[in-house]
């Protein structure tokens, strides 16, 4: 399973695979952005540590690790 997430000028792709019943290791990759390309090593994805998670985890953790990555590199937004 895929899921493209838009954030921040990238695009978070996510893909789940499974592992046994119910149960799907997760794995992302960040694209896009005017100045940074593709990022991660060689474009690679990134596998996420500690599954196998269910679907809705799997999706939810890969989505926060793709943006607290974009976000690091590009700094959070201020809100004053």
């Amino acid at each position: 399973m895929t899921r493209v997430i838009p954030y921040r000028g990238f695009e978070i792709h996510v893909t789940l695979t499974a592992s046994s019943d119910d149960l799907y290791d997760a794995s992302f990759q960040i694209i896009g952005g005017s100045n940074l390309g593709v990022l991660g090593k060689s474009g690679h994805r990134i596998p996420l540590r500690n599954g196998p998670f269910t679907e809705r985890w799997a999706f939810l953790i890969a989505e926060c690790a793709g943006q607290a990555a974009i976000d690091v590199l590009l700094g959070t937004v201020n809100e004053d």
